[in-house]
This record gives structure tokens, sequence and C-alpha cells, in this order.
């Protein structure tokens, strides 16, 4: 992925009980990477359904447009929602959102965000977490969505994490995406956040303990590949994400995991294709989109030679459970 030029423009809608320190985790490292990077790499809009100053659950909060004046020319709207976001059905911002997704806008939800995305029916087919406290009422409201305890999950153009830190750690991927992993190691080390969580954490040990990597290039890249599942990076741009030449890049995977960079990008896809065919009922087309395969039949035949199996045997060995076409 190219560095990008023009400034991204990511918009936060605010909605009643959001929590200050989950929506300062999302903004404060863009102005951090405004300020490391020299030039104006993030613009900011925030929005509430009213407009005007917009408190959160401790008073302190942030002015913003009312959705009727809204630009919705952004790269990537967040959703910010805290309290009782399942109970939370505001006609003016479910339309609002259906709006942005049918223009093509990526959307993204912080703590409770996710579940007014999935209420408004732009979750289907997508991975996504949510805060902890409402998994259990979001599995038994959206039985089949693809909803996994994460601190934060990317699935092609949905962006959501957990709520607290965790946006923290979202937006060092973000950046690192875009501007490259120098800048988000910067930006991390501004804020005293040395110890940058992948996506999976606490549920699975970091890349450096968990594949024992001692590069922190590599590291890097093992953060970029699990961020960017669906829409796989080729080799150049994760050398050029990583500060290092795509043939240095093959040098230490060789060495540190015994396999070349792809390899190990396609078996780490192929992993989260397994987790996808044992825990939900997607359609084996859509697994396939999920985790970056152009098609059903070169999923097919890849997981085959990985695992041994095909799609379907894998998943047979679980009970089948029908598909909701709206999580």
């Amino acid at each position: 992925m190219p560095a990008v030029s023009r400034p991204r423009r990511y918009g936060f809608l605010l909605l009643p009980g959001y929590a200050l320190m989950s929506t300062a985790s999302a903004v404060e490292p863009l102005r951090a990477a405004n300020l490391l990077g020299g030039r104006p790499l993030y613009e900011l809009q925030f929005l509430s359904t009213e407009g005007g100053f917009c408190p959160s659950s401790v008073a302190g909060g942030f002015d913003t447009v009312p959705l009727a004046d809204a630009d919705e020319n952004l790269d990537i709207m967040f959703v910010v929602a805290g309290g009782e976001p399942l109970a939370q059905r505001d006609p003016r911002v479910l339309a609002f959102v259906r709006r942005l997704a049918r223009r093509g806008v990526a959307l993204g939800g912080i703590s409770g965000g996710a579940a007014i995305l999935a209420a408004a029916g732009v979750m289907a087919a997508r991975r996504f977490t949510i805060h902890w406290q409402h998994l259990d009422a979001m599995r038994e409201t959206w039985p089949d969505a693809l909803i996994e305890r994460r601190l934060f999950v990317i699935d092609r153009d949905r962006f959501t994490c957990a709520g607290g830190m965790a946006p923290l750690d979202m937006m060092h991927a973000l950046i690192a995406s875009a501007h490259g992993a120098g800048l988000a190691r910067a930006v991390s080390d501004w804020f005293i956040h040395t110890g940058i969580r992948e996506a999976e954490a606490p549920q699975q040990l970091d890349p450096a303990r968990k594949y024992d990597l001692h590069h922190p290039a590599l590291v890097a890249m093992v953060e970029l590949m699990t961020s960017h599942i669906a829409d796989p990076l080729g080799l150049d741009d994760l050398g050029q994400l990583c500060d290092m030449t795509p043939r240095h890049l093959e040098r230490l995977a060789q060495a540190q995991l015994g396999e070349s960079v792809m390899q190990f990008y396609r078996r780490l896809r192929l992993d989260k294709a397994r987790e996808l065919l044992t825990q939900s009922g997607l359609p084996l087309a859509e697994i396939a989109q999920a985790t970056g395969f152009a098609s059903r039949s070169h999923f097919s035949r890849s997981f085959r030679a990985q695992f041994g199996t095909s799609p379907s045997a894998q998943r047979q060995r679980r009970p089948e459970r029908p598909v909701s076409a709206d999580p």
C-alpha cells in the first residue's frame, strides 16, 4: 500500500454516553502523526445528532457538527458509543450510517460503536469486535455475526475496537498502513506507549513472543499482516511500511521464520479461514473473500495444500447453523 499523499479525513460520530478515554485514544495519535509527520496527514470531523458541544460520560467533550450538516466526504467514519449501545436505535444515526455505506465510505466502531453498525445492517460478512461488556448481548442479538474477542479487528472497510486504550493500538496499525512503521512507532513513543499490542491481544501473545521474533521489522511485518487479512499487502508494500527493502525482509523471514514472507502471510490467512469455517456459518465464497483469496477455487486449493483437507470437510466437523443475511 503506497503512502497517502493527501490528508485522510476521519469522522467521529459521538453518541450519548460515549467515553472520553476511548475517543481521546483514537484522536490523539492522529494529532501526533500530524505533528511528527511535519504536515497534515489527518483531518478530523466530530459529529453528533444535534451538533454543538457534546459531553462525554465524564462531562468533558467536543464541539460537533450536526448530522444534517455533516461533510460526508470521509475516508473513515467511526461511531463512538458507550453506555448501552444495543439500546440505541436513533433512526437518524442508522440512516446516516447506511448512507455512508452506500457511498463506499469505510466505517468503524469504537467501544460500543460496532453495535450501532450491526443495527444499521452494514456488518454482513465482516469480522468485528466490541467492548467485552457487550459481547454476550451482541451474540444473543446477532447469533451469526462474526464477533471476535479481540482488541481491534480490521476487515477490509470495517475498523472496530474494544474501547479504552484499544483505539491507540488500532490507530497504530492504521498509521503504519498509510505512512509506515517508523511514524507509527514514533507516535507510540510520543505517548510512552511502548507496549504496542496486536489485534488479537490479550487472547494471544504479541508477535515477538508468539513467533520468537528478534527484529523489529519482522514484528511490524506481522502486525501489518494481521490487520490486512482480507486485503493482503504485497512484498514491496510490506518492505516500504517496515522501512526495509523487500530483499532484506525476505532474508530476515527465512532466517527467523523458516519460510518466505508471502508463505508466512498465506499461512496466517489460512489459519483465519479455518477459524471462520469452524466458528461461523459464512458461505465458503465469502470466507475466501474475507481472507484475501480471489476466488473460492483458489481458496480451496490453498486450504487443502495447507491442512490436507478441503474447506467443506473442515466445516463438517461442527454442527451447521442457518446463516442470517444481516448480522
